[in-house]
C-alpha cells in the first residue's frame, strides 16, 4: 500500500492543509461516519497497536461530529512553526507515537507557545525526550494543537466492564480527575434525554450552570459529545477504552482539547440467554411445577433428602411428588423410582439432593427426560474450586436444554402453590414480595425475618454459584408473575450485568425492583490505561446503571427487608410535597435529616395552610414545615392535623413523629390514625404515611398496629420510616409515575 494512501498519509495531508476549524470539521450526521472509524482501526489492527495517536483520534473525532480544535502533524521544526502561524498562537505541541499512549509521562507535551522560535525550539526538546524514554518507538512526528482555554474543565469517556459492557462517563476533568473521582456511567448506547441527566448526576452539577458570575455552559452541546461518544463506542466494540480530557466547557460550546483510544480486538465470549419467551415458559415450570422429582430423596432423619421430602409434603403441595432412589419402593408414602427416566409421565422441575460427584450422571437423565428445570442443591462446585465440575453440568445442561437453579443453593419457595422445594424450614405466609438471595446464610435471613415480621412472600430463592439462572430470569418470571408485586434480591455480582440491567428498566416501569449489591468496599479502580478506566471503580458502575435502570438500592440487609415489606404497603404519591407532623421538635428534626438523606423534598408552606395547621395547634406550638405540635395535645389535635394534611391536594406525603404521652397514649395514636386514614379513604383520598414512635415499649404494639393497617411505622427509628417512603418515591420517579 503506497504510504499517501495510509491513515498516516491521511494525518499528513491533514497537516500541509492546517487542520479543522474552531472546533473541528463540519459535523458529521449524528449516526457517524463508520467507513472513516473503520478504515482507521482496520489500519491500527493490522500495525498490531492497542492504541490510536493523537492525530488518529481526531480523525474519529472529527468522523462522529465531536468538537476538536484545529491541529495538524509537523515532520520537522519548520512545519511546526508554519502550521502553528497558520492557526495562531498559542499552541500546545504532544508527541505522535503509536508506542508513547501517556505523552505527559514521556516529556512529549508543550503549552502555550506563543512564538514561531519558541515552537521549532519545543519540536527539538519534544522529539529528543521522546526517543530518550522509549528508544524502541515510532516518532511519527509532533502534533500541533490550537490551544483552547477558558470554561470549564470536564471529561467524557468510554470503558468496557466485564459484566455491564460499554459504558460511558462524564464527570470534572482536568489533572484532579482521578483525585476528585466526581464522574458518573452509564450504559452506551444512551436513551433519549440520558446525557442530559448525566450532566446533573456529579456532585460538581452546580459549576455547569454558573456560580459566582460565571456563565453556565452550553449544556446541549455537552450532551451532544456525550450522545456521539456513547454511539461511537456502541457502533465500534473494539474501543476498550476512550478519553475526551480535558474537554472545554463555556457557554459557547464544548471543544475536546485531547484524545486518547485504546482499543482491544480480541473477540468477546458470546453469553448465552435465552429469549424471554423462553425464559418465561421454563421458569414458569420451575417455579410453578405441576410434578417434582427428588433426585436422593431419603426416609433417614438429617438427610438433605428427607428435609426436601417433608417440606414438599408437610408444606402442603398439592402436586405429583416422585422419590428418586437407586434401592427404595417407597418413601415418605410416595412410590421411589431408580431413575427419573422410569417414571411414567412428565416431570417439571428435579431437585438435587445427592452428592456432588454423583450430579453429572443424574443431570444427563434429567436431560435425557426432557426435565426443563433441576434444582442443583450440592456444594462442592466452583464455590470450592471445582470448576470443571461445573462446567461440565452446564455443558450437560445446555445439550439437553435444561436451565439449573445453583449449585450450592438452599432451593427455592413459591408460596402461591404452598412449594417448598428446600431443606430449610417451611415458609407458608403469602404474599407479594418475592426475595432471592445468592448466600445460603442470607437466605436463612430472610426467611427468619419474613416470619417473624409476619410480611407475606410470593418466593424465596436462593440462587448460589449461578451456573445458569440468575437474578434476570428472576425478574423475568416475577414480571409476569400475578402473585408478585414487588422484587427483592440480594447478590454479591452479576455475571451479565447488562442483560440485568436491560431487563431490570423494563420490570422497574411495572414492578419496584429492589437490590443489595454486597462488596460495595473490596473493589477499587481496575488498572487501566485511561483515566476512564482508572475511574470505573466496580461499586460506583453498579450505582450508577442501578440508577439508569429504576432500581432501588438498598444498603444494608435490613434495608432490603424493610423496603421489600413496607414498599407495597404505600399508596403511590402524586407528587413531591412531603409533610412531618410531630409532637417533638427533636423527632422533627431527625425526620427532617432523613428526608434530605433519602432525597425527600419538604413541602415550603404555603401562607394559607400554614394558618390552617396553626387553629389546631397551641400558641407555642410551630407550624411550617414540619409542624411541631407538641407533647401535651390530645387525640383531637392528632387527627384534626392528620386529616387536613390528607385533604390538602398540595401536600403528597405525610410523615408521623409521634412522642409517647398520657394524653394521647400509644394506642389510641396508632387507632386515631387509621380512623383517619380510613376516613379520608372512603373519600378516594390516599396517600403514604409513615410513622416514627419515640417512648416506651408500648409503642412497638402501637407500630405493629399501625403496619398491619396499612402504615409504615417504626419504634425507637426515625431513619428507617423515611427510607420506605424515600424508597418509594424512587421507584415511582423511575417509573414515570410522578
Amino acid at each position: 500500500m503506497a504510504y499517501e494512501k495510509t491513515v498516516e498519509g491521511q494525518i499528513r495531508r491533514e497537516a500541509k492543509s492546517g487542520g479543522g476549524g474552531y472546533g473541528g470539521s463540519a459535523p458529521a450526521k449524528a449516526a457517524g461516519d463508520k467507513t472513516a472509524v473503520r478504515r482507521i482501526l482496520d489500519q491500527v489492527r493490522a500495525e498490531g497497536r492497542d492504541a490510536l495517536t493523537a492525530p488518529e483520534g481526531k480523525l474519529v473525532c472529527d468522523a462522529y461530529g465531536i468538537a476538536v480544535p484545529k491541529e495538524g502533524v509537523a515532520a520537522t521544526a519548520a512545519d511546526a512553526a508554519k502550521l502553528a502561524q497558520d492557526m495562531g498562537f498559542p499552541v500546545v505541541l504532544k508527541i505522535v507515537s503509536p508506542e508513547i499512549l501517556h505523552k505527559t509521562e514521556a516529556g512529549g507535551v508543550l503549552v502555550g507557545l506563543r512564538s514561531a522560535a519558541e515552537v521549532e525550539r519545543g519540536f527539538v526538546t519534544i522529539m529528543a525526550n521522546a526517543a530518550k524514554h522509549n528508544p524502541q518507538a515510532r516518532l511519527l512526528g509532533v502534533q500541533v494543537q490550537q490551544m483552547i482555554g477558558g470554561g470549564q474543565e470536564v471529561i467524557i469517556g468510554a470503558v468496557t466492564d466485564p459484566s455491564f459492557g460499554k459504558l460511558v462517563a462524564f464527570g470534572l476533568g482536568g489533572i484532579l480527575v482521578e483525585v476528585l473521582k466526581d464522574v458518573t456511567f452509564r450504559l452506551a448506547p444512551l436513551a433519549q434525554g440520558e446525557a442530559l441527566s448525566m450532566l446533573d448526576s456529579i456532585q460538581a452539577a452546580e459549576v455547569l450552570k454558573g456560580v459566582r458570575g460565571a456563565e453556565p455552559v452550553d449544556r446541549a452541546a455537552l450532551s451532544a459529545m456525550i450522545e456521539r461518544v456513547s454511539q461511537l463506542i456502541a457502533d465500534f466494540p473494539e474501543i476498550a477504552e476512550m478519553d475526551l480530557n480535558p474537554v472545554f466547557a463555556s457557554a459557547k460550546g464544548a471543544v475536546a482539547a485531547d484524545v486518547r483510544i485504546v482499543v482491544d480486538f480480541a473477540p468477546q465470549p458470546e453469553r448465552f440467554r435465552p429469549s424471554q419467551d423462553e425464559i418465561v415458559r421454563q421458569m414458569n415450570r420451575i417455579m410453578r411445577p405441576a410434578t417434582v422429582a427428588v433426585i436422593g430423596a431419603s426416609s433417614e432423619d438429617r438427610k438433605i433428602g428427607n428435609s426436601v421430602m417433608k417440606n414438599l409434603i408437610n408444606g402442603g403441595y398439592q402436586g405429583k411428588i416422585y422419590p428418586i432412589h437407586p434401592k427404595a419402593d417407597e418413601i415418605m408414602g410416595c412410590k421411589a423410582y431408580k431413575s427419573v427416566l422410569d417414571v411414567p409421565g412428565d416431570i417439571d422441575v428435579a431437585v438435587f439432593a445427592i452428592p456432588a460427584k454423583l450430579v453429572a450422571q443424574a443431570l444427563v437423565e434429567v436431560g435425557k427426560k426432557g426435565i426443563p428445570g433441576a434444582v442443583l442443591i450440592p456444594s462442592g462446585f466452583a464455590e470450592t474450586g471445582n470448576v470443571e465440575g461445573q462446567t461440565e453440568l452446564v455443558r450437560i445442561a445446555r445439550q439437553y436444554n435444561i436451565r439449573l437453579m445453583g449449585p450450592n443453593i438452599y432451593g427455592f419457595y413459591y408460596t402461591p402453590k404452598n412449594l417448598c422445594a428446600t431443606f430449610c424450614t417451611a415458609y407458608d405466609v403469602k404474599g407479594k414480595a418475592a426475595l432471592s438471595s445468592q448466600s445460603g446464610g442470607i437466605g436463612m435471613a430472610i426467611i427468619g425475618f419474613s416470619r417473624s415480621a409476619g410480611m407475606g412472600v410470593s418466593a424465596i430463592v436462593g440462587l448460589g454459584n449461578k451456573s445458569d439462572i440468575d437474578e434476570d430470569d428472576l425478574l423475568t418470571f416475577f414480571e409476569q408473575d400475578e402473585n408478585t408485586e414487588i422484587i427483592a434480591q440480594h447478590f454479591e455480582d452479576l455475571k451479565d450485568g447488562r442483560s440485568f440491567a436491560e431487563v431490570a428498566r423494563r420490570v422497574s416501569k411495572k414492578k419496584p425492583v429492589v437490590v443489595l449489591k454486597a462488596g460495595r468496599t473490596s473493589l477499587g479502580a481496575r488498572a487501566a490505561s485511561s483515566h476512564t478506566g482508572a475511574l470505573a471503580g466496580n461499586d460506583k458502575i453498579y450505582d450508577d446503571v442501578f440508577k439508569q435502570a429504576g432500581v432501588i438500592r438498598a444498603r444494608s440487609l435490613r434495608d432490603l427487608l424493610e423496603f421489600a415489606r413496607g414498599i407495597p404497603k404505600l399508596p403511590t404519591p402524586q407528587g413531591e410535597n412531603v409533610v412531618i407532623i410531630t409532637g417533638a421538635g427533636g423527632s422533627g428534626v431527625l425526620l427532617s435529616d432523613a428526608c434530605v438523606d433519602n432525597g425527600l423534598s419538604l413541602m415550603t408552606m404555603p401562607a394559607d395552610l400554614d394558618a390552617a395547621f396553626r387553629k389546631f395547634i397551641p400558641p407555642f406550638g410551630a407550624a411550617g414545615n414540619p409542624v411541631d405540635i407538641t407533647g401535651g395535645e390530645p387525640p383531637a389535635t392528632y387527627a384534626n392535623t392528620i386529616r387536613l394534611g390528607l385533604e390538602d391536594p398540595r401536600i403528597h406525603a405525610i410523615i408521623l413523629g409521634y412522642w409517647h404521652t398520657i394524653i394521647t397514649p400509644p394506642m389510641v395514636f396508632a387507632k386515631l390514625v387509621i380512623e383517619v386514614k380510613e376516613e379520608m379513604k372512603a373519600k378516594g383520598i390516599e396517600k403514604p404515611i409513615v410513622a416514627s414512635l419515640a417512648g416506651d415499649v408500648e409503642v412497638e404494639e402501637a407500630a405493629e398496629y399501625l403496619y398491619r393497617h396499612g402504615v409504615p411505622s417504626y419504634a425507637y427509628s426515625t431513619e428507617i420510616p423515611v427510607a420506605v417512603l424515600g424508597a418509594k418515591y424512587k421507584w415511582a420517579r423511575g417509573a414515570g409515575l410522578i
